[in-house]
């Protein structure tokens, strides 16, 4: 290959438009279906604490706790947290046991634009309990300028 033709390929990569991957709605019920399977979450036992209005979507602190005694016969097994607008609709999932003492989940997450934000818990008799949250972002991650 000459150097011309291995340029003119390469520019043709760099004006060809990308546009970037976002999550919806519709993404956010397909990953919440693959955690909860045929089940319902309900509403309840699951407090998601998040700001309801955030500057800067770089680093948005999130904490889920459930209420659950967390002993061997009943405990949360699992929390999982999804968005509604970010390039992947499943933000994490956390694997958890009695001897976890508490039932919670703290962390800073990214959010691309204002959205709802779900969590979902798992317990031990296999019921799915949740709660949901929207935030309103003024200044999207992964946006802003270098300074």
């Amino acid at each position: 290959m000459d150097r011309r033709r291995f340029l003119a390929g390469t520019a043709v990569l760099v004006v060809m438009p990308f546009s970037p991957a976002a999550a919806t709605p519709v993404a956010m019920a397909e990953a919440i279906r693959k955690v909860v399977g045929d089940a319902t979450a309900t509403e309840g036992r699951v407090t998601l604490d998040l700001p309801p209005l955030v500057e800067n979507g770089n680093a948005v602190p999130l904490v889920v706790s459930v209420e659950s005694p967390m002993t061997a016969a009943d405990h949360v097994k699992a929390i999982h947290v999804f968005n509604e607008k970010n390039p992947q609709p499943h933000v994490l999932s956390a694997t958890l046991s009695p001897r976890n003492g508490r039932a919670a989940v703290g962390t800073r997450i990214k959010l691309g634009d204002s959205q709802r934000i779900v969590a979902i818990a798992e317990t031990s008799d296999g019921r799915f309990w949740s709660a949901g949250a929207d935030v309103i972002v003024t200044l999207a991650a992964c946006l802003e300028e270098p300074s």
